[in-house]
């Protein structure tokens, strides 16, 4: 008689047999395990890109932001330039009291003075120094201009040009984004030539200066100045417009 248990030992099924049972079970628990961390990596993955997408769209923000500070800066530069701002004879304002400087303090008589130089006055060679430094703007070469004009300054400190020389010195550094450079620049006007018809624009660039900077208080103070000392001017209708707009 066979016995049909011959081989089995004691149990029955052997330990280890049941595909569905202790086996089935554990091999089910990985593909889950597996799941659970894809899913995880894919969320994470998710918000990743989500902030830099954020990140980007910021930054987008702010070329464009920028792009238009700079187109702005130009298109008013060349209202100025087509406006016939290059003359170089200005006419002289007798009013000097309370001339403001880029930190936004009244300036001392000895700063009116124009710095001292050894080169003998050449009106017709200051001319052409001039008009070749202010060739640069038109072709909106700002870097070359800001040289060219401050070389003219070192050379021709007391040229009849020198007070147009320094002002356009500020646009083009206002033009090429270097905003303390303007602001030195349009303050020199009024300290070194304080009685120049270029003094009220000056000090209106200046105050628009001081704003960009972050400087509220001290643009005001300047926009102030300018409707008080020179009324009827359109840089002081222009800081009447601006002293509007500010808290």
């Amino acid at each position: 008689m066979v016995d049909n248990n011959a081989g089995y030992g004691s149990s029955y099924p052997p330990a280890g047999y049941g595909a569905s049972g202790t086996y089935a079970e554990a091999g089910a628990a990985a593909p889950v395990s597996a799941q659970g961390m894809l899913f995880n990596q894919l969320q994470q993955m998710q918000q990743e890109i989500a902030q830099l997408r954020g990140t980007l769209e910021e930054q987008q923000n702010e070329i464009q932001r920028l792009k238009q500070e700079s187109l702005e800066r130009y298109q008013d530069l060349d209202k100025r330039l087509s406006g016939g701002a290059a003359g170089a004879a200005v006419s002289q304002n007798s009013s000097t009291a309370g001339a403001i400087n880029a930190s936004g303090t009244p300036t001392s008589p000895a700063a009116g003075q124009a710095p001292a130089s050894n080169e003998p006055a050449d009106p017709a060679k200051e001319k052409l120094f001039y008009e070749a430094a202010f060739d640069l703007i038109k072709a909106k070469d700002f870097d070359k201009a800001s040289q060219a004009f401050a070389a003219f300054l070192r050379k021709y400190p007391n040229s009849q040009y020198a007070g147009n020389a320094q002002y356009w010195l500020g646009e083009v550094n206002l033009a090429k984004g270097d905003l303390q450079g303007a602001g030195q620049a349009f303050a020199r006007v009024s300290q070194v030539y304080p009685s120049h018809g270029k003094v009220p624009d000056s000090l209106f660039k200046l105050a628009d200066v001081e704003q960009r900077l972050g400087n509220s208080d001290k643009a005001k103070g300047i926009l102030q100045q300018v409707v008080a000392q020179y009324p009827g001017s359109s840089a002081a209708q222009l800081a009447q417009r601006d002293l509007q707009r500010l808290p």
